[in-house]
């Protein structure tokens, strides 16, 4: 029999049901706990399909992205809502779906509008306005297509959802090492600086020599930063909340610190260099000569020792671990055998013009250290949270800069 159009009267009692075939195309195994690492760390998931609405909360419920038996958001129902009622629903819901291109669209929007870092991730030519539009657009490195891996800021080479939480932990690694590393050169240089005014401002002459500068900030100082930029995470890096997207490296909380820190060390290096006794000196050139080199060793070893203390505003050298940053302690070893070469090897001193230091003098010379960082170490027994960045709101540099776009 030849038919024309096919009705459903004609299949009626002429077909024999022989079964049904299912398809499953469940998560990754390691996809719900890097959902539930986001929550951790204070990142928000949502999910925006094109797929029918039940699949798509049945998957975000098996994730933990929403509660079972929520309901998603339609695209049909986003064509209604303005601006405010969209922003409304964003604050709530999580699932979003039947989605078109430019519902994709609004709904980025709409996160950046109520102040979120809005991160986009898709494969497809519709992700591409949305991909667009997000602070960080996430394309798919093998399904994505051409057009999407042009929109987005990033590729994800495996496709992986748990490799975007791995990115963030690492983000947040290195972060902490920049300001870590930023806080430590700035603190050094505070102290120098501060040290070399008061001196010359109270008593008329400087503790240091133009070339014993240069050592401390070219040998010591970089010794002492490379290890630090080399930090290893502290292994809660995703149980910390995101940080205020406008705080940069430096806040006011940690220009306090430096300059607490800085100046505290200045006072007690310019003390010492003026008023430390210094019995059994022949004359008074080879006493200031002993004097410049008790304070061009102090500072040399105050930066070796707040090094430790400079991992962390907030965490003491216990709790992040003595010897976790070995490469740390190899910089030290270098720098002690570098220092040593320079007070006790005739020719160094000339050219550093110092003296080599008598056993009983090295007191004076760990003496800022120790005052220091001890101090630093109480801080952050009592008050560890006292310059932590989230305590300080953020310095608006850019506002006074320049204006740009913050979100």
């Amino acid at each position: 029999m030849t038919l024309g159009r096919l009705e459903a009267s004609h299949l009626q009692g002429r077909l024999v049901l022989l079964g049904l075939a299912g398809m499953l195309d469940p998560p990754r195994d390691e996809a719900r706990s890097a959902v539930q690492a986001c929550k951790q760390a204070g990142i928000r998931v949502a999910m925006i399909t094109g797929d029918n609405p039940k699949t798509a909360t049945a998957i975000a419920a098996a994730l933990g992205i929403c509660e079972a038996g929520e309901k998603a958001t339609i695209g049909r129902e986003i064509e209604a809502m303005n601006d405010e009622q969209l922003l409304a629903t964003c604050r709530a819901q999580n699932v979003y779906a039947r989605i078109e291109p430019l519902h994709k669209l609004r709904i980025v929007q709409a996160f950046k509008r109520d102040g979120h870092v809005a991160a986009m991730t898709g494969d497809g030519v519709n992700d591409a306005p949305a991909l667009e539009a997000a602070a960080i657009g996430i394309a798919m490195g093998v399904t994505g297509t051409d057009v999407a891996k042009e929109a987005a800021d990033m590729v994800l080479a495996d496709d992986n959802f748990a490799s975007i939480v791995a990115a963030v932990e690492e983000g947040r690694v290195v972060f902490n090492r920049l300001r870590n590393v930023t806080f430590f050169l700035l603190m050094t240089c505070t102290g120098e600086l501060a040290t070399l005014f008061l001196s010359v401002a109270l008593y008329g002459e400087s503790p240091l020599e133009p070339i014993q500068i240069l050592w401390i900030n070219l040998v010591t100082g970089a010794l002492v930063a490379i290890p630090l930029g080399l930090e290893p995470g502290s292994g809660d890096e995703l149980s910390q909340p995101p940080r205020d997207s406008r705080v940069g490296l430096l806040y006011p909380g940690m220009l306090m610190r430096i300059g607490f820190t800085g100046l505290f060390m200045a006072l007690l290096v310019t003390w010492i260099f003026h008023h430390a006794p210094l019995p059994d000196v022949p004359d008074e050139a080879t006493a200031h000569e002993l004097r410049q080199t008790i304070a061009f060793t102090g500072i040399v070893v105050f930066e070796w020792f707040f090094a430790f203390q400079a991992r962390s505003a907030e965490k003491g050298v216990l709790m992040l671990g003595l010897f976790r940053n070995r490469s740390l302690f190899l910089s030290m070893s270098v720098g002690l055998g570098l220092q040593m070469l320079l007070v006790y090897v005739p020719f160094a001193n000339r050219v550093f013009h110092i003296r080599p230091l008598p056993l009983a003098d090295w007191g004076w010379v760990v003496l800022p250290a120790v005052v220091v960082v001890t101090l630093e170490a109480l801080r952050k027994r009592v008050a560890p949270h006292l310059f932590a960045a989230g305590q300080w709101k953020p310095l608006r540099m850019r506002e006074v800069f320049g204006k740009s776009d913050l979100n």
